[in-house]
């Protein structure tokens, strides 16, 4: 049995990863959704895909940034996102990704 000290300095806090986190994902990915609460307690819609056993929020405006390539170009199948700025003004750049090597997967 651990103790408090051990599990204090191995304590992590639970953090939202979020899509920009990994280098590319596939197009063909299951998107899910969950419900979770914001800091006033009330409940709001978590869209999510798994990748390697981790959770990654997809916003809406990576959606929307996906959508916009896949109208001009149908047979995109990588997406790379990059997230910039933080809270309400963060912004994301969705763009197609071709990578190296497709059946290695990467974090």
């Amino acid at each position: 049995m651990a103790t408090i000290k051990e599990s204090a300095l191995a304590y992590e806090p639970p953090q939202t990863l979020n899509i920009a986190d990994i280098e590319y994902y596939e197009a063909n990915i299951e998107l899910k959704e969950d419900i979770a609460k914001n800091s006033e307690g009330k409940d709001f819609e978590v869209k999510y895909i798994e990748k390697n056993g981790k959770k990654y929020r997809v916003p809406n405006s990576v959606l929307a940034g996906m959508k916009g390539i896949l109208m001009k170009f149908p047979n995109t199948s990588h997406f790379t996102a990059t997230k910039m700025g933080t809270g309400m003004n963060t912004k994301y750049q969705v763009m197609p990704y071709t990578p190296v090597n497709v059946t290695e997967e990467k974090v």
